[in-house]
C-alpha cells in the first residue's frame, strides 16, 4: 500500500469560537449592524454567514490546495490553465455569493461590512491562498472602477466583475522598474474616439490569465503621450483581455498577450504573469473615469485593499498552520514527561506535555490572534467611517485616519510574522514538519512571497514612517498613543494584568519616543537614518497595537470567566478564555519588551550598514 498523502484531503483549520469572540466580544460588531448601510444584516445573519463560509472553505477549496501546489498552473497556446478543480470552485463560489458579501447592492452585492468580508476572506486565504488571490483581485480591481469610473463604466465592468464572469487584475510593476513605478514606460496614446492605444509589458501580474472567467479586466499603469515624468504622470486604464461591444456581449481578443508565467516558491496555483499589451499595435483601454494623470490615487485604493488582503493572508496561513501544529502535538507521543527524565521506563508522552513545544505553539497562538484582532479593528473603523460618513464627519475622520494609520502595520507585521509562524509550526512538527505528508511546508512555502508583492514590507515601513505618522499633522498616531495610554491607566492596577500592561506602558513611551526622533531626522537632514530605522519602528508599533490588543481581549475574557457557572458546563468557556489570557500574557511579558530593545538600538543611531564600502561586503 502507498504511504503517499491524499491530496484531495482538506487540512484547513480555523477557530470559530477565537472568530465570534472577536466580532462580538472584542469588537462589537452588532453595534453597527441594522443600521444604514447595514440595515439587512443582524447578529444570526452574519453568525449564520461566518458558520457557511468556514463550511465552504474546508469542503471546497481546502481540498484543491494540495493539488493546486503539486500541479501548478501551465501555459498552453498563449492561455493560462489552472489546476484541476479551480474553474469549478469559482463556479460554486459565485453561485454561493461569496465575494458579494460586502458588494454594493446596486451591482448585485448584499451590501454587508467589510469587517464579515475580511472574516470570511480569512476562512478562503487559509483553506487555498493561490485560488482566492484570483476572485480577490478581481473584487478590489472592481471597487476602483466602482469608486473612480464612470457611470457607463460602471454599468459596463462591474456587475461581470462582481458576479464572477470577469476576473480582474492591477498591472504596475514593469521589468525594468520593479518597485519603482515612476519608471514606467508603459504608454497610452489618445485616439480620436476618446479610447487609447495600450503599449508596454508588465510582469509579476497575480491572476494575469487563468480559465475560470470568461474575461479578464486589467487596471493598467501607463503614461500619456507629454504627461510628467515619475509616478504624477501616470493614468490607469481599463484594458480587457476580451473586447466588450456595446450590447455587453464579448467581443474580439484586445492584443493582451501572456509571456510567460513564473515557476515559484509557493502558490504555485496562482498564475504570475507576464503581460504583453499592444504587441500587435491592437490593445485598447480606456481611461478610468475622466482625467487623465491620476492613475496612483486611483490605484492605491486597490493597493490599500490589497495590502490588507495580504496581511490576512498571513494570518490565514499562519492560524492553519498553527492548529495542524496542534492537533500533531496533541497526538505525537515522543519521550518521557520532564519529571521522569531519567526514568528509562516511563510512558512516553504526547509532545503538547514538554515545555519548549508548548512555548512554540503559545508563541504561534498569540501571534495570530493578535494579529487577527489587529485586522479587525482596522475593518471596525473602516465600517465605522462608512457608518458615520455625512452624519458625524469629523468621528468618519478620525475612523478613516486609524486605518491608513494601520493598513502598513497589518499588511507588514501580518505577513512577517505569518511566516514566522509557519516555520514554527514546521519546527513542532519536527522532521515530519519538513515532509509533504503533512500542509504546514506548503503553507510555510505559500507564506513567504506575502512580505514581498503589494509592496515589500520595507515599502510599508517607509509608508508609515514618511507618510502615515504625520498625516493631519501628525493627529491619528496621537490618537493611536493616546487610547493606548488611556488602556494603561485604566488597567495598570489589575491584579492579574498588571505587570504586563505596566510593560505595554514602556513600550507606548518607547514608540512615541522613537516618533520624536523619526521627525528629528528629517529636520536634521538625516534622510538616510530614516529608511535604516524605518523597519525596526513598524515592528515595534506593530508589536504594541497587538500587544495591546490581546491584553484588552485577555480583560474581556477574565471578567467572562468569572460570570459562567461553576459546574462542567462551561468547562470549554472557561478554557477558552482561560487561553486568551495567558496568550496576552506571554506576548506582553516576551514580546513586548522587545519594543524597548528596539527604540535603544533605534537611537544608537547606528550607521555601519551606510559607512562599509561596497568592495568591503564580500571579497569575490
Amino acid at each position: 500500500m502507498s504511504n503517499a498523502p491524499n491530496l484531495q484531503q482538506n487540512r484547513y483549520k480555523a477557530d470559530l469560537r477565537e472568530v465570534r469572540f472577536l466580532l462580538f466580544e472584542q469588537f462589537k460588531l452588532d453595534q453597527i449592524l441594522g443600521q444604514g448601510p447595514f440595515e439587512a444584516w443582524g447578529p444570526d445573519e452574519v453568525q449564520m454567514v461566518v458558520d457557511e463560509a468556514y463550511k465552504f472553505s474546508c469542503e471546497v477549496l481546502g481540498p484543491l490546495n494540495a493539488i493546486g501546489d503539486r500541479v501548478g498552473c501551465r501555459l498552453e497556446d498563449g492561455k493560462v490553465i489552472t489546476p484541476p478543480g479551480f474553474k469549478e470552485a469559482w463556479k460554486k463560489l459565485y453561485e454561493a455569493g461569496w465575494m458579494a458579501v460586502s458588494a454594493d447592492t446596486e451591482y448585485g452585492g448584499q451590501g454587508g461590512p467589510f469587517t464579515l468580508h475580511i472574516a470570511i476572506q480569512e476562512f478562503m486565504s487559509g483553506a487555498n491562498s493561490a485560488f482566492i488571490m484570483y476572485p480577490g483581485l478581481a473584487f478590489g480591481a472592481a471597487e476602483v472602477i466602482q469608486l473612480f469610473g464612470t457611470d457607463a463604466q460602471k454599468e459596463r465592468y462591474l456587475h461581470s466583475m462582481y458576479g464572477g464572469t470577469s476576473g480582474g487584475t492591477m498591472c504596475l510593476t514593469e521589468p525594468h522598474a520593479g518597485s519603482d513605478v515612476g519608471s514606467s514606460t508603459s504608454t497610452a496614446k489618445k485616439l480620436p474616439d476618446g479610447k487609447y492605444a495600450i503599449r508596454g509589458t508588465k510582469i509579476f501580474i497575480s491572476g494575469g490569465d487563468h480559465d475560470c472567467a470568461d474575461n479578464v479586466i486589467h487596471l493598467v499603469l501607463a503614461r500619456v503621450e507629454g504627461a510628467p515624468a515619475g509616478t504624477k504622470g501616470l493614468s490607469l486604464f481599463i484594458v480587457p483581455k476580451i473586447r466588450i461591444n456595446e450590447d455587453g456581449s464579448l467581443g474580439e481578443a484586445n492584443d493582451v498577450n501572456v509571456g510567460a508565467i513564473e515557476h515559484k516558491m509557493g502558490i504555485n496555483g496562482s498564475a504570475t504573469c507576464l503581460l504583453n499589451f499592444g504587441e500587435n499595435d491592437g490593445c485598447i483601454g480606456e481611461l478610468v473615469g475622466t482625467v487623465e494623470n491620476q492613475g496612483m490615487p486611483q490605484m492605491f485604493r486597490m493597493m490599500n485593499g490589497a495590502r490588507i488582503s495580504v496581511g490576512l493572508q498571513g494570518v490565514a496561513v499562519a492560524a492553519s498552520a498553527y492548529l495542524n501544529a496542534l492537533e500533531y502535538a496533541r497526538d505525537r507521543k515522543q519521550g518521557p514527561s520532564i519529571t521522569n527524565w531519567k526514568d528509562a521506563t516511563a510512558p512516553r508522552v504526547a509532545i503538547i506535555e514538554h515545555p519548549d513545544v508548548r512555548r512554540m505553539l503559545i508563541d504561534m497562538k498569540s501571534r495570530v490572534e493578535g494579529i487577527r484582532a489587529l485586522i479587525i479593528k482596522l475593518t471596525r473603523h473602516f465600517d465605522l467611517a462608512t457608518v458615520l460618513k455625512g452624519k458625524d464627519d469629523e468621528q468618519a475622520l478620525y475612523h478613516q485616519g486609524q486605518v491608513d494609520l494601520l493598513v502598513p502595520l497589518v499588511k507588514a507585521y501580518g505577513s512577517d510574522q505569518g511566516f514566522r509562524v509557519c516555520e514554527t509550526a514546521i519546527q513542532t512538527f519536527g522532521g515530519a514538519g519538513y515532509i509533504k505528508d503533512y500542509p504546514v511546508e506548503q503553507h510555510c512555502r505559500d507564506a513567504k512571497v506575502f512580505s514581498i508583492y503589494e509592496g515589500t514590507n520595507h515599502i510599508q515601513a517607509m509608508d508609515l514612517v514618511g507618510r502615515k505618522l504625520g498625516q493631519r499633522g501628525g493627529a491619528n498616531l496621537q490618537t493611536f498613543l493616546g487610547e493606548v495610554g488611556a488602556f494603561v491607566k485604566a488597567n495598570e492596577k489589575d491584579p492579574i494584568l498588571g505587570k504586563a500592561v505596566k510593560e505595554l506602558g514602556e513600550a507606548q513611551e518607547a514608540v512615541a519616543g522613537s516618533a520624536m526622533r523619526l521627525l528629528g531626522w528629517f529636520q536634521m537632514g538625516k534622510m538616510p537614518m530614516v529608511p535604516l530605522a524605518a523597519n525596526r519602528f513598524l515592528e515595534m508599533m506593530s508589536e504594541t497595537a497587538v500587544a495591546w490588543l490581546l491584553l484588552d481581549g485577555a480583560r474581556i475574557a477574565i471578567d467572562a470567566q468569572a460570570k459562567l457557572p461553576a459546574d462542567d458546563s462551561a468547562a470549554p468557556e472557561r478554557a477558552f478564555y482561560e487561553g486568551k489570557k495567558q496568550a496576552a500574557l506571554y506576548y506582553a511579558l516576551n514580546v513586548l519588551p522587545h519594543v524597548r530593545l528596539n527604540a535603544e538600538i533605534l537611537g544608537r543611531e547606528d550607521a555601519s550598514a551606510l559607512d562599509i564600502p561596497l568592495d568591503a561586503f564580500a571579497t569575490v
